[in-house]
């Protein structure tokens, strides 16, 4: 189970395939380091049923389905019918707790880890995010091995990144490759922040990790690139920093508390930006201000240019909506905004997301 992100995405019908740039690869390879990391990489099939409205109900009337079905195959799953699905993970406590992605799980009846050695696991989920593709998952075990994460604010385009994952469900499989960029924006979310990568990923490896060249754990992978369905070499991976704040809280009580602050915001133009004398647009520009909303209750105002929210420097709207819900709720910040040309501080108590008055 991994997403793919269509072609379209990126305004393109189709894709010139160059080759990987090479890069040094430690003396002897990654043998030891995979044989260190691989027992922690866990391997995860889930199995449930199809849900939705009822196929017939929503064909027009006179579809040929039958003629169709006997000369090209099925073309619509049935309500009702069993479905499974294989992902990857990798374990972070001796006693069994485990991180893959949410869209591996989701609507799972039954879930089952695999560890390296073949033993299995019936696997509870403790919690998942849609919103962040992760989730977490519970075995009862003990004297796991286990990995650690990393910096991912650290990670820099061309770093060394290794992939381990269970592609296609054929097992414990190593990847490897560069870090192609960081902070990439591929619009399929709010708080998209992704590394990409050239490690081959393909289906079956979403949740797996993405290591740095010390065996840390910088992402999980999630995400590929791919108009045909296999790797061309465009992987994208939750980074550690938000997947470690994410996977706490879930591992906590089942549940995310994000920050709201109740705007809606766009971004700086260049010409804003010239009349204020900036080379380039920065911040957030506040277009409207919610009703009964934190914003309105710290005077937050329509025009204002939000550049810095707590201890996070706004380049762009994205900056923005992460640093807000990575403030805990009824937590009092600071926000740096531009008014009428003037930067003002202004003290902000964050919301709860959850209890937003939509």
């Amino acid at each position: 189970m991994t997403r793919t992100v269509a072609a379209t995405l990126a305004g393109t019908t189709a894709l010139a395939l160059m080759p990987a740039a090479a890069f040094a690869v430690p003396p002897g390879g990654y043998g030891d380091l995979v044989e260190r990391l691989n027992p922690a990489v866990v391997f995860i099939e889930v199995s449930g049923s199809a849900r939705g409205p009822s196929i017939e109900d929503s064909l027009p009337p006179g579809f040929p389905r039958e003629e169709l079905e006997r000369r090209f195959g099925p073309m619509f799953p049935d309500q009702g019918r069993p479905v499974q699905g294989l992902g990857s993970g990798f374990i972070l406590s001796e006693d069994g707790m485990i991180v893959t992605n949410n869209h591996v799980v989701e609507d799972a009846d039954t879930v089952t880890v695999k560890l390296a050695d073949g033993t299995e696991y019936e696997a509870t989920v403790l919690g998942t995010d849609p919103l962040t593709d992760l989730a977490v998952l519970d075995i009862e075990a003990e004297d796991l091995t286990t990995v650690s994460w990393g910096v991912s604010a650290e990670v820099r385009p061309g770093d060394e990144a290794l992939a381990i994952g269970n592609p296609f469900g054929l097992g414990g499989t190593v990847t490897s490759g560069i870090v192609s960029a960081v902070s990439r924006d591929i619009r399929s979310g709010p708080y998209d922040d992704f590394i990409q990568t050239d490690a081959a990923i393909n289906r079956g490896n979403s949740g797996g990790p993405l290591f740095n060249a010390d065996g840390e754990v910088i992402g999980v992978n999630t995400m590929i690139f791919s108009p045909g369905g296999g790797s061309v070499g465009i992987g994208f991976a939750v980074p550690s920093d938000l997947a470690q704040r994410v996977v706490a809280d879930l591992a906590d009580d089942g549940t995310i508390a994000r920050g709201w602050l109740g705007v809606q915001i766009s971004p700086m133009s260049d010409e804003i930006a010239n009349v204020l004398g900036y080379d380039d647009p920065i911040g957030a520009v506040v277009e409207v201000v919610s009703e009964d909303s934190p914003a309105a209750s710290a005077g937050l105002l329509e025009g204002d240019i939000i550049i810095r929210f707590a201890d996070s420097e706004i380049g762009d709207v994205g900056d923005l909506t992460r640093a807000v819900a990575d403030i805990a709720p009824d937590t009092q910040v600071q926000a740096v905004v531009l008014r009428r040309g003037s930067e003002q501080t202004i003290d902000v108590t964050v919301g709860n997301l959850a209890d937003r008055n939509i």
